[in-house]
């Protein structure tokens, strides 16, 4: 018997990453290939031309798993009866711009936007923010739709995740597929941590710990962790736009997992709210290492950390802090 209809909201959805994005749902990248999909799109209104041409060609692709589209600039019919709300719209820090300027902008969109999921979402609807900066969006949308339950609003690390996952894969010359749980600890900022402490590859003569197989600890403490820190900022350099395709294939990838589940033995990172866990902060949306299963996530627990990685959590923990005080101080 065929599947109902799965109602996937994509805000910004004629930009760029939105672009890249909307195909990808429609063709079962990101729910599986017997999922039925109806893309709710919005945007602003000056893009409105743009998403209605989004539009056209998603219905010239003739996508069988797709049943309908909403393009709209209208928040509430965006967000009538979605399941899973993707946030990939928000303001962009421009030139001569202070954070605080980006952050009050984005506080006044992530609550209008909370409002409209809050009232007119599906119940249990899932929410990946992406828009950066992307755990403090996030946690504004949190606070601002009660209803839906905490552990259904997410940001995406799953991009850094990915990136560390290649850095590694081409630095030992394997297949990126061998390669599993690296973590992304904290923010989705230069703070970020990519810890390699506990990942694994798969060799013929079975799994063996990155480090060991890198054996080059000046390298993973380094240039690792900055090359993934800052790999968006080198692809704008290098491609003049940002990394849209790399950033809505992690996003298919974080609701894949978060929805289907995650292989055994497998971890991913998520940006989720933090419970105090590894003595990091509580009440901030921090990105942690966790396993899916039947919709839900949980944080893996009890690895250990070392004390290199507990200054790096510390210190993306303190900036979550910042952020967060931040954004309340917009809100007043």
């Amino acid at each position: 018997m065929a599947k109902e209809p799965v109602r996937v909201l994509v805000t910004g959805a004629a930009g760029q990453i939105g672009y890249a994005l909307v195909p990808m749902i429609a063709r079962g990248v990101m729910l599986g290939a017997d999922q039925p999909v109806i893309l709710h799109m919005l945007d602003i209104p000056p893009a409105a031309e743009a998403l209605d041409g989004v539009k056209m060609e998603l219905v010239d692709a003739a996508f069988p798993l797709l049943k309908g589209v909403v393009a709209t600039t209208d928040v509430a019919e965006a967000c009538k009866g979605v399941n899973i709300a993707v946030m990939v719209g928000g303001f962009p820090r421009k030139e001569g711009m202070e954070r605080k300027d980006v952050m009050s902008k984005n506080v006044s969109i992530y609550k209008a936007q909370a409002s409209a999921l809050e009232q007119y979402a599906a119940p249990n609807c899932k929410v990946l923010v992406i828009a950066n900066p992307a755990n403090t969006n996030a946690l504004i949308l949190k606070e601002f739709a009660p209803s839906i339950p905490e552990k259904n609003v997410t940001c995406l690390t799953r991009l850094d995740h990915n990136r560390a996952l290649g850095q590694i894969a081409e630095r030992l010359n394997v297949h990126v597929s061998d390669v599993k749980n690296v973590i992304i600890w904290g923010n989705h900022s230069s703070t970020q941590y990519p810890d390699v402490n506990h990942a694994t590859v798969r060799t013929e003569s079975g799994e063996k710990p990155v480090r060991e197989l890198v054996g080059d600890d000046a390298w993973l403490h380094g240039e690792f962790i900055t090359t993934v820190q800052q790999r968006g900022a080198a692809i704008i350099k290098a491609r003049k736009l940002s990394s849209a395709l790399s950033a809505a294939s992690s996003a298919c990838d974080h609701i894949h997992d978060w929805v289907l589940g995650t292989p055994e033995g497998t971890w991913v990172s998520m940006g989720v709210y933090s419970d105090g866990s590894y003595n990091v902060p509580a009440g901030v949306i921090f990105s942690f290492p966790v396993t899916c299963k039947d919709g839900e996530w949980q944080i893996v627990q009890g690895l250990p950390i070392d004390e290199f990685s507990r200054q790096k959590l510390d210190a993306t923990g303190a900036e979550l802090v910042e952020e967060k005080a931040l954004a309340y101080s917009c809100l007043t």
